[in-house]
């Protein structure tokens, strides 16, 4: 049974940082590529951030700069590091999984997601 568990969302102030993790159980961790997404309230979710097996890894442009992914696969665990953290960054972050990764992203597995709030 594949789980990806995320944690530590909450509220922050703008400008701070908050670092989430994902732990995983099920996959072939170091095989998968691993990705992070958020959908803020009455929007789509979207691809924030992914890391490839090797260590590639890609932003969307509105965090470049800001998030770092990264991931260690002796713990099986991805995370996201989030500096300067912003209104618009408020959203549930769902951390997933692509067990087929050849190029393109798309993940087979997900989590139950995790909120982000920034917010004074």
């Amino acid at each position: 049974q594949v789980q990806l568990v995320e944690s530590g969302g909450g509220l922050v102030q703008p400008g701070r940082s908050l670092r989430l993790s994902c732990a995983t159980s099920g996959i072939i961790f170091k095989l998968s590529a691993m990705g992070w997404y958020r959908q803020a309230p009455g929007k789509g979710r979207e691809l924030v951030a992914t890391i490839t097996g090797t260590g590639s890894t890609n932003y969307a442009d509105s965090v470049k700069g800001r998030f770092t992914i990264s991931r260690d696969n002796a713990k099986n665990a991805v995370y996201l590091q989030m500096n300067s953290l912003k209104p618009e960054d408020t959203a549930v972050y769902y951390c997933s999984a692509d067990r087929h990764y050849s190029g393109s992203y798309y993940p087979n597995y997900w989590g139950q997601g995790t909120q982000v709030t920034v917010s004074s």
